[in-house]
């Protein structure tokens, strides 16, 4: 049986997110960086909302794609730098997953309501954008954020988690208080919320 379109998609952006020189270890396992935090995103995104839109999943799985290319070093390490870089990237991943889209024969309509859920247009009033913010928040918050916070101090990691907060939706918070924190991952998330 012949794949889908929607199918063969995800198996090209999977292809690309292989390509990371970058890897994360998991139980002694190396996995390129972004593929499996696309994977993760996936994963997420279908627990989060089980009858999610394929324009959304493919965003979800895309929304990362090939984010190696463009390095962090290459901006003002600033807050201007930082926001400069990140809508760079936005850019590129939707570039590529528009490229992917036409390869794989969808049409204009649907290319570029993927592309608008990967760049987060009205974000606060776009239910699919709003979803990918709520699911980049909780990939973090279940996935990265115990690892991230033993980098740092308390106070920081409750600057962010405040600023995570504020991005999500309710239906996020509600999914995000679900998630099983370490006893210390969680007391920060308390003193955040609180």
């Amino acid at each position: 049986m012949k794949p889908t379109r929607f199918e063969t998609a995800i198996a090209l952006i999977d292809i690309k997110n292989a390509e990371d020189p970058n890897t994360y270890q998991v139980a002694g396992i190396a996995y390129s960086k972004e593929l499996l935090y696309s994977q993760r995103m996936s994963r997420k995104l279908l627990q989060f909302d089980p009858n999610a839109s394929k324009a959304l999943q493919i965003a979800v799985r895309a929304h990362h794609i090939c984010r190696w290319k463009i390095g962090r070093k290459e901006y003002p390490m600033d807050r201007v730098g930082y926001l400069k870089w990140r809508e760079e990237l936005k850019k590129m991943h939707a570039n590529i997953t528009g490229e992917i889209l036409e390869q794989v024969g969808f049409d204009a309509q649907f290319i570029n309501r993927v592309q608008k859920i990967i760049l987060k247009r009205l974000i606060k009033k776009n239910e699919e954008s709003q979803a990918l913010e709520d699911i980049i928040c909780l990939v973090f918050l279940d996935y990265y954020y115990d690892e991230f916070a033993a980098k740092h101090t308390d106070e920081k990691i409750i600057d962010i988690l405040k600023k995570t907060w504020v991005k999500m939706s309710d239906k996020g918070h509600e999914a995000a208080l679900k998630i099983s924190f370490s006893e210390k991952g969680m007391a920060l998330v308390k003193q955040a919320i609180s």
